[in-house]
């Protein structure tokens, strides 16, 4: 095997390696990662306070001043 084989044999195995543990580092990653929450998010039309409630509630009573919101659309 000539110099130019053997180095080119060494990179594609260098690079092979680099790649599969990126791949098992991503993929360990999304498994340990935060879930998206399930909550709905609300704000008040009258005081412009943010808050969350469950996802089955269409409407939610704001706990700072109690007025009744739709959840937000995004």
């Amino acid at each position: 095997m000539s110099a130019g084989t053997l180095l080119s044999l060494y990179v594609v195995v260098l690079l092979g390696a680099l790649a599969a543990v990126a791949v098992y580092f991503g993929l360990r990653q999304r498994s340990f990662g935060p879930t998206r929450s399930s909550d709905r998010v609300f704000r008040c039309e009258k005081c412009a306070y943010v808050y969350t409630d469950d996802a089955d509630v269409d409407r939610s009573r704001c706990p700072q001043c109690g007025r009744v919101n739709d959840a937000v659309k995004f």
